[in-house]
């Protein structure tokens, strides 16, 4: 079915909403079955992220003309964007799909605070532990020194009662 210009307008529409986030990754997903692309929809959701599919001449043309620093990455094969609110969700989400599919899934790279980024920088991004993570991450560093200090107190306190 051919999509008419006023379905183009639409389509790149929501593509420049897309292009203004600070977080987007471009994926091929070329080797991916309906099943799959359903259950893969379905859990990104969960995670508030969002899976939108558009032609690449759509997405150059919104990207093209909004303000992001550096050159669009080349997309390679049938392309979805993915985005979220939060910064390192999309990334780490398909990072995921990538190794539980087994490649049929792949990042072409992004887009992180108004810069395009290369496959291997959104690979980067997407080993970022999760906000809630790093929370817990920060808590038992400040933890540690007390925790440390307190069983120092404790070795003394047993040591002049014994």
């Amino acid at each position: 079915m051919a999509v008419t210009k006023e379905q183009k307008k639409e389509i790149l529409g929501k593509l420049e909403d897309i292009a203004k986030r600070d977080s987007v990754v471009f994926i091929n997903f070329h080797k991916v079955s309906a099943i799959e692309t359903n259950l893969m929809r379905s859990k990104l959701r969960e995670s508030g992220v969002s899976y939108y599919v558009a032609k690449k001449t759509l997405v150059k043309k919104a990207f093209g003309e909004s303000k992001i620093k550096g050159d669009l990455p080349e997309l390679e094969g049938e392309l979805a964007l993915v985005f979220a609110d939060d910064l390192t969700a999309p990334a780490r989400e398909i990072f995921a799909f990538q190794k539980e599919l087994s490649g049929a899934v792949s990042i072409l790279g992004g887009v992180f605070e108004n810069r395009f980024l290369s496959r291997q920088e959104m690979g980067e991004i997407a080993l970022i532990p999760d906000h809630k993570v790093l929370k817990g991450m920060f808590v038992n560093v400040i933890n540690s020194p007390i925790q440390s200090f307190v069983v120092s107190l404790q070795a003394i306190a047993d040591k002049k009662t014994a």
